[in-house]
């Protein structure tokens, strides 16, 4: 018999996980607290702006021309317990309001809520970012709830998606990894990711620490690697030295690589950060905290590039904001979504508008969740108009659009040419030979 499998919380984890288990050819349903949502996703549309997620869902909610009709959802975990073999939880885990370590809430209020609705035999497999320890506790949990017993099983599958590419990584993951601890469990999830195996993708087996582990592991190598070249970038600043050539030529180096090694205002969105503090919080619980105190100086460097982009910022327009009129390009954290979480573009903006300027924000996607988290900035409906009398231009965000901006067709609108590039991804050529003065973190200034 084929399995069914469901997803409980469908934010942007739940709702592309979800979608792509359609595609693998699963019958699928997708559970939600919050009826807008699930509402939404009925009608085929995606709660959040990523690339593909809609033509996705379209292919296979019911109601749409050549659907396949696999995916529903619903707000009734009794409904989920009864169809589900394979049960995915995909709900956030946030940092906890006024400390670093994660909030668990969500996933135990799933926990709590799924398990008695468990009669028969089913896997409830873990996909959220949680601290290390979790899943044995959940999965003593839901033998001691669900009226199955010991047969609701739990096993740690965490997901490692790009915000942009979440589509292509769920359905060609580079790899898989699964916590389990029977060979039931294992032989399931083979089942599951069938496809992807047969392309090639690996699979891991590990236990449950080690699964949990991996995904807080992975994003704190990346936010240390952002970090290391953006002190190098303040080492080039003091040096008179060019940071985007010595990325390049440390890059070469095949034990180093050339990814992750764009200086600039740094990283922010809804995991490296909160991740990252989350694994120190939870080291210290466990006796090992001198093992990742190096995490508390990533973290540093991190949110110092904001207040440098503010203060190269202040300087350019002559040292002070008041009267001044800047022009931001961008607001979410990265390009191909429309997520402001933790965005250090629009934390920039925010500073500089708190000194006194006059600050205009236009991004290609994140503009509604942009005024919803920053309304006392000013928002304009291109780079063009958000550029107009402006002393300064901040590229904030590296959406192509913006790389591709012809520095003449912005001449007219602005009141100075002068622009800085917090991402590293401009030509500076391009633009000094169009007149303009070009400044970039780390980066000699002529």
């Amino acid at each position: 018999m084929a399995l069914k499998i469901t997803v409980i919380g469908t934010g942007y984890l739940g709702a592309t996980h979800a979608a792509a288990m359609a595609e693998l050819g699963f019958e699928v349903l997708g559970l939600d607290i919050v009826p807008e949502k699930i509402a939404m996703l009925s009608a085929g549309k995606a709660p959040m702006y990523e690339p593909g997620l809609e033509e996705l869902l379209r292919r296979h909610v019911p109601g749409f021309e050549g659907s396949t009709g696999r995916l529903r959802f619903t707000t009734s975990y009794e409904e989920v317990g009864e169809f589900g073999d394979i049960h995915f939880v995909c709900v956030t885990t946030p940092q906890k309001h006024g400390e670093y370590a994660c909030d668990m809430s969500y996933v135990d209020a799933a926990i709590d809520s799924l398990a008695p609705h468990l009669r028969r035999p089913a896997l409830v497999v873990g996909k959220s970012t949680v601290p290390v320890g979790s899943a044995a506790r959940l999965a003593a949990r839901l033998t001691e709830l669900a009226p199955a017993g010991a047969d609701a099983e739990l096993a740690w599958n965490p997901e490692f998606l790009r915000e942009g590419f979440a589509v292509q990584d769920t359905l060609h993951p580079d790899r898989i990894v699964v916590g389990v601890t029977s060979d039931r469990a294992e032989k399931l999830l083979r089942e599951v990711y069938e496809t992807p195996l047969a392309e090639g993708s690996p699979f891991v087996v590990t236990d449950y620490p080690t699964a949990e582990l991996v995904k807080t592991a992975a994003n704190s190598f990346l936010a240390t690697k952002i970090s290391f070249i953006n002190a190098m970038a303040e080492v080039c600043e003091a040096s008179d030295g060019d940071v985007v050539k010595l990325a390049e030529a440390i890059g070469h180096d095949e034990r180093i690589g050339k990814k992750f090694l764009r200086a600039g205002i740094g990283f922010g969105g809804g995991c490296l950060p909160k991740d990252i503090r989350a694994f120190m919080a939870r080291a210290g619980e466990l006796g090992a905290d001198q093992a990742l105190t190096f995490l508390r100086e990533v973290d540093s460097i991190n949110m110092r590039r904001r207040g440098h982009m503010v203060e190269l910022a202040r300087e350019a327009v002559g040292g002070s904001f008041l009267g001044k009129r800047v022009a931001v390009l961008g607001a979410t954290f990265k390009p191909d979504s429309d997520d402001v979480r933790d965005s250090p573009a629009l934390n920039v903006a925010g500073q500089i508008h708190l000194q006194g300027a006059q600050v205009t924000v236009f991004d290609p996607k994140g503009m509604d969740n942009a005024r919803a988290l920053f309304p006392t900035l000013a928002y304009a409906p291109s780079a063009l108009e958000a550029a107009q009398g402006a002393h300064a231009v901040l590229h904030l965000t590296e959406w192509a659009e913006f790389r591709e901006l012809d520095p003449a067709a912005l001449d007219g609108a602005v009141a100075e040419r002068r622009i800085l590039d917090g991402r590293n991804a401009l030509d500076p050529e391009r633009w000094r030979e169009a007149g303009w003065t070009y400044r970039a973190l780390g980066r000699p200034t002529v």
